[in-house]
C-alpha cells in the first residue's frame, strides 16, 4: 500500500468524510483573490489577514520545509432546516456550526491522530492547522479535490453541499495530487440573492464588512445602524447563503454526536439570552465557539434581533440593560426600546 492510500484510509478510519492531497503552494488566482480583497478593505476589522498575507499566500512562507497539504473535510450537515428559526422573532438563530462542541477541538484532535499516524509510518515532519492560523483552506481544498469555492466564497462539495469543516496536514512527505476540483456553479446566483445584506459584490467576491457572520462575531463595537434590522434574529453567525446551495440535496445529516444541534441552542428564547451574565453565558456556551465572542458582543447581538422581534413584550428585557457597563450593549438596548417603541 503507497502512502497516499494508506493515509487515506486511516483518514476516514477517524471519521474524516473527505481527505485529498495538494502541492504546498498556491496558483495565481487565490493569491489574486486575497490581493483584491484585502486591497479593498474588505477584511474589515479583521487586521491578521493583512498581517498574514504573505504565509497566507504561499504555504511555504509559512513553512519552508513543506512539500505536500493533506486536506480534510468533516461534514456537519444539519438534520433540519437551518432557517426554520428565522420566522420566529421571539427565538435567535445561531449559525448550525455553532449550535454545540466547538469544531476547532474536534477536528484538531482528529488531526492530531492522523499526523502521528503519517510520521509513525513514513516518518516525514508534519504541522496540522484547523481555521486558526494563515492557511488558505478552501483553496488548497480546491485543488486537493475536496470540493470548489462556491460563489458565496465557501467550498462547495458534491457530496456534502456547503457543510464541511476544514482542516490540514502540512508535510514534508511528497504526495502524488489529487486532481483540482472542477467548479459547479454554473449559472446559479441562489446564494448572492439570499444574503440579507447584499455583501456580495460579484460572484465569488464577499464584502465582510457587510457580511452578517462578521458583523456578529468578528466585529467589536455597535454595528452600522443601517444594517441592523438586516440581522433580523441571527445572533451568531448567517447560514443563508450556504444553506440555500442546490448541492445540499446530496448531503447527509452528520451522524457525530457533538455535531448535532443542541435542543437549548436550536432557537433559544431572546428573553433568556437577554438575561445572561458573564457566569451565565459561560455555562451556556461552555466547550461552543460561541465562548469566545464573550458576553457583551452576544448580548448585544441579541439586542438587535429583540429590537427587530416587533415584540413589545421583550422592552422591559432591552430596558433593563440601557444602562449597561459595556457602551455597545447600552447603545444596542436603546437602539431596541426605540424600535419597539
Amino acid at each position: 500500500m503507497d502512502a497516499a492510500e494508506a493515509i487515506r484510509g486511516r483518514a476516514l478510519a477517524l471519521g474524516f468524510d473527505a481527505v485529498g492531497f495538494a502541492p504546498a503552494a498556491l496558483g495565481p488566482e487565490a493569491r489574486h483573490r486575497l490581493s483584491e480583497f484585502l486591497a479593498a478593505g474588505q477584511h474589515g476589522d479583521m487586521g491578521w489577514l493583512a498581517s498574514h498575507a504573505e504565509a497566507r499566500s504561499h504555504p511555504r512562507s509559512l513553512w519552508p520545509e513543506a512539500r505536500s497539504v493533506i486536506s480534510l473535510g468533516l461534514s456537519y450537515a444539519p438534520e433540519d432546516d437551518p432557517l426554520a428559526s428565522l420566522g420566529q422573532p421571539d427565538r435567535g438563530t445561531l449559525s448550525v456550526y455553532a449550535r454545540n462542541r466547538d469544531y476547532h477541538d474536534l477536528v484538531k484532535g482528529m488531526l492530531k491522530h492522523l499526523a502521528q499516524f503519517v510520521v509513525s509510518r513514513f516518518g516525514p515532519e508534519v504541522k496540522v492547522f484547523v481555521d486558526t492560523a494563515p492557511v488558505m483552506e478552501k483553496p488548497l481544498a480546491q485543488q486537493a479535490g475536496l470540493g470548489w469555492q462556491g460563489k458565496h466564497t465557501n467550498l462547495v462539495s458534491r457530496r456534502f453541499g456547503s457543510w464541511l469543516f476544514l482542516g490540514e496536514i502540512y508535510t514534508t512527505l511528497e504526495l502524488p495530487p489529487d486532481a483540482p476540483h472542477a467548479d459547479r456553479c454554473g449559472s446559479c446566483v441562489r446564494c448572492q440573492r439570499a444574503c440579507p445584506t447584499d455583501a456580495f459584490p460579484a460572484p465569488y467576491r464577499l464584502d465582510a464588512t457587510r457580511c452578517i457572520s462578521y458583523l456578529t462575531i468578528e466585529h467589536r463595537g455597535p454595528v452600522p445602524v443601517a444594517l441592523r434590522e438586516k440581522l433580523g434574529n441571527r445572533i451568531y453567525g448567517c447560514d443563508d447563503c450556504l444553506a440555500v446551495c442546490p448541492w445540499n440535496r446530496f448531503a447527509r445529516a452528520t451522524d457525530r454526536e457533538a455535531l448535532r444541534a443542541r435542543p437549548e441552542l436550536t432557537a433559544p428564547r431572546l428573553a433568556a439570552l437577554a438575561a445572561l451574565d458573564d457566569a451565565g453565558f459561560r455555562r451556556l456556551f461552555t466547550g461552543s465557539p460561541v465562548k469566545r465572542i464573550g458576553r457583551d458582543r452576544f448580548v448585544r447581538n441579541v439586542l438587535y434581533a429583540i429590537g427587530n422581534s416587533g415584540d413589545r413584550g421583550l422592552a422591559p428585557h432591552a430596558a433593563r440593560l440601557a444602562g449597561d457597563p459595556d457602551p455597545a450593549v447600552a447603545d444596542a438596548a436603546r437602539w431596541a426600546l426605540a424600535r419597539l417603541a
